[in-house]
């Protein structure tokens, strides 16, 4: 089971687009503007969370527009009709399943998608908290409860910062009870990143060396994994975290390590071509690790362009090992030669994708 429709409605340049009979590979070529990471941002929002861009939905609705909705249907023996749009005035986005309204959260439990786009190619000289996204798209693609673990993570952090943040001594046994439930949902939140790492590792181990550079991957977390002692850490840490105004230590703030394995280098310190090669290395051993049962979607925004020939081969033909649905774009067919007979095309111009 894949996505076989989709269809865009006042999405960013698109006015109306409608996209059918998709198949295995899935190719969206145009000029550079024409509305193709348009069409893949859009499918991002079937999967929990903001989207490949992590754009505000007043960002993504067409200029003129009310709102924007996007919907979909993932095909096969019972087909399930996937939705999501702008609610009225922008203030939240809305979410369907089979036409029922549905928490967003539950769109993991229907597929595993997740994205590489060029505003990737930075992520081991960015944040830890680019990293940490990064990561946790990656866990919720593996494991769909991580979306509910991390929004209750969020709140009982939200809610410790307002009380350290306070003009008034707040409560301790008030901080005892949040900090025991940011702690239990702290652990599994972290639990669940370490155990998609050291998958994500042992893959890598496994694969050769070349085309793509082999990255080795650490979970660094700032404070213990049990929910006894990271509850224990947060009380003895009280002191100083109301001086900063926030709890300053937690999965919050923890990093995913990346070395290039032949050289012990910090992926940060590696040339482009080396981070770039390592990226695609642990988007394709993620897409190794997806569970079959449901339908694994990965969005490839301009990846073909801008590697060598070798490269692309292998990258196809691991892509074809993988049992996956995929989607990329380019602005022209060559760099998809190899794949060009077996895939769907789509012109896209203007905010319109027409079928070739």
């Amino acid at each position: 089971m894949a996505l076989d429709r989709i269809l865009l409605e006042n999405f960013r340049n698109h006015p109306a687009t409608l996209l059918e009979g998709a198949k295995t590979f899935n190719l969206l070529v145009g000029d550079n503007g024409a509305g193709k990471t348009n069409v893949l941002e859009a499918i991002s929002l079937l999967a929990p969370g903001r989207g490949l861009r992590r754009a505000g939905l007043g960002e993504m609705v067409r200029e003129g527009s009310a709102g924007f909705a996007v919907s979909a249907r993932l095909g096969g023996t019972d087909a399930v009709s996937l939705g999501t749009a702008s609610a009225p005035g922008g203030t939240r986005r809305l979410v369907h399943v089979n036409g029922a309204e549905s928490p967003a959260a539950r769109l993991a439990e229907w597929s595993s998608l997740t994205w590489l786009t060029p505003a990737m190619d930075r992520l081991f000289a960015d944040s830890a908290g680019a990293r940490r996204r990064f990561l946790d798209r990656l866990v919720l693609a593996v494991e769909p409860g991580h979306a509910r673990l991390a929004a209750r993570y969020e709140a009982a952090l939200r809610e410790r910062n307002r009380l350290l943040s306070g003009e008034a001594e707040p409560d301790p046994a008030w901080l005892d009870a949040i900090e025991a439930q940011l702690a239990e949902t702290g652990a599994a939140v972290a639990a669940a990143r370490r155990r998609l790492v050291d998958a994500l590792d042992a893959a890598l181990k496994a694969l050769p060396e070349a085309p793509f550079a082999r990255p080795a991957l650490t979970y660094a977390a700032a404070l213990p994994s049990e929910p006894a002692a990271m509850a224990a850490a947060l009380a003895e840490g009280r002191r100083r975290d109301r001086a900063a105004g926030r709890t300053l230590d937690g999965p919050h703030r923890d990093d995913l390590a990346v070395v290039l394995a032949a050289k012990g280098q910090p992926a940060g310190e590696c040339s482009t071509g080396e981070q770039k090669a390592m990226l695609i290395a642990i988007v394709l051993a993620h897409a190794g690790l997806l569970d079959r049962a449901r339908p694994r979607i990965l969005l490839l925004d301009e990846v073909a362009a801008h590697l060598d020939p070798t490269r692309r081969e292998a990258l196809f033909a691991r892509l074809r090992e993988g049992e996956g649905q995929y989607w990329l774009t380019g602005t022209e067919l060559g760099p998809f030669a190899a794949i060009r007979d077996e895939a769907a095309v789509w012109q896209v111009s203007e905010g319109a994708a027409e079928r070739v």
